[in-house]
């Protein structure tokens, strides 16, 4: 008989018709009379109720129905008397896949997820790790189709790069080579002539750079993908390999970027409530009291914009009226998860877009303000401590702090060059960006948003390990 996900058999009302039942056991009860049997097969976050009568099933085969156990269920698709569920099977005959040992490592309920991180191979079978994954699709599902709705296209850009978008040189690097017999010249500096690629590679910590060659070539396109960055950092909110989507778009200036964010990252929360209510309505229950009350807020206010230096001003006041912030908020300083957060969820208890930040502590392609007659530039007049800025676009959301950072690219190649002698960067590997300013160069903004951070604020998780399958950090690549 061809199988039925729990899904649809759940909102069939087809009665009393036969029906092919396969999943994972959640738990089994005995009575004397009745087994019931909860069976879940990950389709949906709840589950079908198989009622066994008895002497249906064998006494030994139903020894062996235990949490976590594999079975076929084979039986009358019935109108359901108990409350909470539509449906259920009446058992006719049922077959034991794969059994299930007392050592099955989730069958213990109130686990924490720190037990669970520890188990990634099997916590993906509880409801809460079903439905962060349901909705971790969901939201691909999203990106994809706003970008394509909106005339973007899917572009690829390399994992196994030579370059550093961002110039923090923490990448992991990529070789052939033995590394108990490695080549050196004179100064000390391995020879890479004979790896694989000829020349030192790392895995990529962002496709922006390459983004923006589409751009220049398709108008406006997207990446979607792996990257990687070699930081020590063992934070909630910090992973050694996340997703990225990077969009890219010719002729869009810094107000048009803002609109952008604003409105992609409305559509992915307003997916999510659209596609995604019983995992949600679970999340809810069981992990974040407020998450659909707070996924609904984002869609009914406009975002406030913040210039970096008036927020500045907002923080220093409260620090004045009493507030307590563990790190510094001095002009230049750059914001800490408990400035953004304060910002966006005591301040203006809305998501902030922050703009113009100092030139020093955003990246080299930012485009710089213009200058004013007071040495600063715009966006950050009347600051005691005047100087330059960039044209970024950081956005801030309630839980997270910063989700996604973007901004206008320098077009000029001389302002570019400029910015990069400032910085004493090596530009050697990077010969083919500049190309894009010598030739036809053209006006062109974008921005990055962590997947896993969207994910970890649609469904009211606490930490970043929590929202991906198998997560990478410090010390721990099992899976």
């Amino acid at each position: 008989m061809i199988r039925t996900k729990i899904a649809d058999a759940l909102q069939s009302t087809d009665y009393n018709k036969e029906i092919c039942i396969k999943g994972w056991v959640r738990t089994h009860r005995s009575s004397k009379a009745v087994d019931f049997i909860a069976v879940n097969d990950g389709s949906t976050i709840k589950n079908i109720q198989i009622v066994v009568d008895a002497g249906v099933v064998d006494a030994e085969v139903l020894k062996q129905v235990t949490t976590g156990a594999c079975i076929c269920v084979e039986g009358i698709l019935v109108e359901s008397p108990a409350q909470g569920q539509a449906s259920e099977v009446h058992c006719k005959s049922l077959l034991v896949y794969g059994e299930c040992g007392a050592d099955y490592p989730m069958q213990k309920k109130g686990q924490s997820f720190e037990y669970m991180r520890q188990y990634a191979h099997m916590r993906l079978r509880t409801n809460t790790f079903g439905a962060v994954m349901r909705i971790r699709h969901n939201m691909a599902m999203a990106i994809h189709t706003y970008f394509h709705e909106h005339g973007y296209f899917y572009f690829h850009t390399p994992l196994i790069t030579a370059s550093d978008c961002e110039g923090a040189g923490n990448m992991f690097q990529v070789t052939t080579k033995n590394l108990y017999d490695l080549k050196k010249d004179k100064e000390g500096k391995i020879i890479y002539s004979d790896d694989f690629f000829g020349q030192q590679t790392s895995l990529t910590v962002s496709g922006q750079l390459e983004g923006e060659l589409g751009a220049t070539a398709l108008g406006a396109i997207y990446t979607f993908g792996p990257t990687f960055r070699a930081e020590n950092s063992n934070t909630p909110r910090h992973l050694a390999e996340f997703w990225m989507i990077e969009p890219e778009i010719a002729f869009m200036d810094q107000e048009e970027l803002m609109d952008l964010e604003e409105d992609f990252i409305k559509f992915c929360v307003k997916w999510a409530l659209d596609n995604c209510k019983d995992d949600l309505d679970f999340l809810n229950k069981m992990i974040d009291k407020g998450l659909i009350e707070r996924l609904e807020g984002i869609l009914k206010d406009k975002f406030v914009r913040l210039p970096y230096t008036e927020g500045i001003k907002i923080l220093q006041e409260a620090k004045a009226n009493g507030k307590k912030f563990e790190f510094p908020c001095e002009w230049g300083d750059d914001l800490a998860s408990e400035h953004e957060r304060y910002l966006v969820e005591e301040h203006f208890k809305k998501p902030v877009i922050m703009t113009d930040y100092p030139t020093a502590i955003k990246s080299f392609y930012m485009k710089q303000n213009e200058a004013t007659a007071d040495g600063g530039s715009v966006g950050y007049k009347g600051c005691a401590a005047p100087g330059s800025t960039m044209q970024g676009t950081d956005v801030l959301f309630p839980q997270i702090g910063e989700i996604m950072g973007g901004s206008v690219r320098e077009e000029s190649y001389d302002k570019l060059m400029s910015e990069i002698e400032r910085r004493q960067m090596d530009m050697t590997h990077l010969w083919w960006y500049l190309d894009t300013r010598k030739y036809g160069t053209c006006p062109h903004a974008g921005f990055g948003l962590g997947f896993e951070r969207l994910i970890l604020f649609v469904t009211g998780m606490q930490n970043i390990r929590d929202v991906i399958p198998f997560p990478r950090t410090p010390n721990n690549a099992e899976f």
